[in-house]
């Protein structure tokens, strides 16, 4: 079994995450070589406040890129 955990930014549509969440998993399946179906893939949605670049929270208006 192969275990993604990816994390990003709350705020993308449910249609948005599905589609990475296969996106990610086929790619990982073919890359590593299993088979999708032992592929599992984890969104960690964080909030702007709990999220900094440069030690200040994108909720305060950072726009540097992430």
């Amino acid at each position: 079994m192969l275990v993604l955990k990816l994390t990003l930014l709350e705020g993308r549509s449910q249609p948005q995450k599905t589609e990475l969440m296969r996106r990610v998993a086929e790619s990982a399946a073919q890359r590593f070589d299993v088979p999708l179906g032992e592929v599992r893939v984890i969104l960690y949605e964080v909030p702007p406040t709990h999220w900094s670049v440069g030690g200040k929270p994108l909720a305060e208006g950072n726009n540097a890129p992430l």
